[in-house]
């Protein structure tokens, strides 16, 4: 067996979805010389300035963290370019990589995209997959180019999803399997050259970055779309519909096709745990919910503290 040869490797990424990556090839044959990172910024409840996931992993393994505010900054590329890497990893950076930053690397750069391109191009591509209820998806190690998740494949690996897993569920475990393809296709590369597959253009989807306006539901859709939105949005930015000038945001559900006599959006049982809804095709059975302001709570629960009527109709205003 031929001997890998060892890469000096820059590292660009942010949320915890790109830590596994970053670990595997901490343990690798290859030096990670620097990580890139987006810069802090206040998150959770109180708002508090704290390092992102990646940030944290680099500044306890004693990697140097470069931080740019942009990399259209002068002082930003030289940095990056001084690390003298041989190759360029991207796992969810969340910002696009400029030609001058593309081209520091001496090999390039390679990313860990969570779809099996060309389908779901762009930022959100475990999010759209599941909210269109696809049954499967994957992880696609790419070359990086100017088109957006446009270029070659170096390596590509499938999972199924599970009518019921929410966005969380996959994404977690596509992480998972993206670092476990990442470092093979590395080691290829060192000691290359390797097949890089085109992508036929004619098949890409698009996968937009999600915002707080996509989780507003339609009840005029089929329950099963309403529950793949709901799981396809958790855990963030969530599902939800308003009742009686309230925000409700929904957070499990289980869906049941056939015909109804109500209105999409009517509740049709609200009683014990038992919480229906109509929806454009079947009904909708509501498993865990949450008023805005308050802990997520059972069906259960929430019908005991809150008064709500069959009749009583879901929408998409207050």
């Amino acid at each position: 067996m031929v001997a890998t040869r060892s890469l000096r490797v820059v590292f660009f990424g942010t949320p915890q979805f790109a830590v596994p990556t970053l670990d595997r090839l901490l343990a690798s044959s290859h030096t990670v010389v620097g990580v890139v990172t987006q810069p802090d910024r206040p998150r959770g409840r109180g708002q508090k300035t704290s390092d992102a996931p990646v940030k944290a992993r680099a500044v306890d393994a004693g990697i140097p963290v470069l931080q740019p505010a942009t990399l259209k900054d002068p002082g930003a590329v030289a940095a990056i370019a001084a690390l003298r890497a041989d190759i360029g990893v991207v796992a969810a950076y969340g910002k696009i990589l400029t030609d001058a930053i593309l081209q520091a690397p001496a090999m390039g750069m390679v990313n860990v995209h969570a779809s099996l391109l060309p389908r779901y191009r762009g930022a959100a591509p475990v999010h759209r997959a599941v909210m269109a209820g696809e049954s499967q998806t994957g992880v696609t190690i790419m070359r990086v180019v100017r088109a957006l998740d446009a270029g070659a494949m170096l390596g590509v690996v499938h999972r199924s999803i599970d009518p019921d897993e929410t966005s969380e569920d996959v994404e977690r475990d596509l992480a998972r399997l993206g670092a476990e393809l990442l470092v093979p296709t590395v080691d290829r590369l060192a000691n290359g050259p390797i097949e890089e597959i085109p992508q036929d253009d004619a098949r890409a989807t698009y996968a937009p970055r999600l915002t707080k306006e996509d989780g507003l539901v339609d009840w005029s859709r089929p329950a099963v779309d309403v529950h793949n939105r709901i799981r396809g949005l958790y855990p963030w930015p969530h599902a939800y519909t308003f009742w009686k000038g309230r925000r409700l945001i929904l957070l499990r559900s289980s869906p049941s096709s056939g015909t109804t006599h109500a209105l999409g959006g009517v509740v049709i049982a609200a009683h014990r745990e038992e919480l229906r809804v109509a929806a454009g095709d079947g009904h909708l059975q509501i498993l865990e919910i949450q008023s805005e302001g308050k802990r997520p709570m059972t069906a259960r629960e929430f019908l005991a503290g809150t008064r709500i009527e069959p009749g009583d109709r879901f929408g998409s205003h207050p």
